[in-house]
């Protein structure tokens, strides 16, 4: 019988993860198919109630669902509890159990651009949920210092202290983006939405960008200004399509519990990116 997977999330039309995912069954010669299902917070509790009735067997869970599905799922991986999201779904015996595998998608993503752990100087830009992930990645080497910086003051204090509690090891502070300077910085991640359009503006000041810096961009859907800026100056940089790759195959194992095919995964969402006709929304 054909397995059944999914997305879901709130809008969902312009996901990538069907692309992905029905890639790699393919790739692998499964019979499984992988679907996006629309539901709004309101109506999550009905369409989960429905997948579970159909048998599907996982989902990955995107905005604005990550935090909303907490309570319904049976059991959390340490990580999805750290968090207080879920991105992914395992489904074993009628149980929803929930992962978060951006933690792991971003710190892959790092470790391409030949990034390697430490205690490091970081700054993250925006505080919204991909900040919150990227900012658990980063905090786990005793001794970073990570200055979070948003429009508003306010939402990146809050991520700070709630940080500051979960990793006293570590400095955590918030600046407003107009503060932000980079010059003694080691790494800069862009986690707001900026960039995904091209009348968009620059939320730092790009001469502060050289070349010891490493440069990572959550938008996937083009190369950024960001980081054609920073490549010019001679930083490593990349935008945020190798994380969602990353993050995708981790479900995948879980689901599957073989090796997924990475570089098939990662043909199929950039092809897609690449097509004029496609329009693309953060995943």
């Amino acid at each position: 019988m054909t397995r059944v997977f999914g997305v879901m999330g709130f809008p969902i039309n312009h996901s990538l993860s069907p692309v992905m995912h029905n890639a790699a069954f393919k790739a692998l010669g499964l019979d499984a198919i992988y679907a996006p299902f629309e539901a709004s917070p309101a109506k999550l509790s009905r369409v989960l109630r429905g997948l579970l009735a159909c048998g599907i067997e996982g989902l990955n869970v995107t905005v604005p669902l990550k935090e909303t599905v907490v309570p319904f799922v049976d059991a959390m991986a340490q990580e999805a509890k750290d968090l207080a999201a879920v991105n992914t779904i395992v489904v074993q015996h009628g149980q929803m159990i929930g992962y978060n595998t951006d933690v792991i998608g971003f710190i892959r993503a790092l470790e391409e651009l030949g990034w390697r752990h430490r205690p490091c100087r970081a700054v993250i830009l925006g505080a919204g949920g991909a900040a919150k992930a990227v900012a658990w990645a980063l905090t786990r080497d005793k001794g970073t210092s990570l200055t979070i910086a948003n429009r508003h003051i306010a939402r990146a204090k809050r991520l700070a202290r709630w940080l500051t509690r979960q990793r006293p090891w570590c400095r955590i502070q918030a600046q407003s983006l107009e503060r932000i300077e980079l010059h003694e910085q080691e790494l800069l991640v862009n986690a707001t939405p900026v960039g995904m359009r091209a009348r968009d503006g620059w939320l730092i000041d790009r001469k502060t960008l050289h070349r010891s810096l490493t440069v990572y961009d959550l938008v996937y859907h083009r190369t950024t200004p960001l980081v054609q800026e920073a490549q010019r100056r001679g930083c490593l940089a990349a935008n945020g399509l190798s994380m969602l790759v990353y993050q995708g195959a981790e479900s995948f194992r879980l689901w599957c519990r073989r090796s997924p095919p990475i570089a098939v995964m990662r043909q199929a969402v950039e092809q897609t990116v690449h097509s004029p006709q496609t329009i693309v929304h953060r995943q």
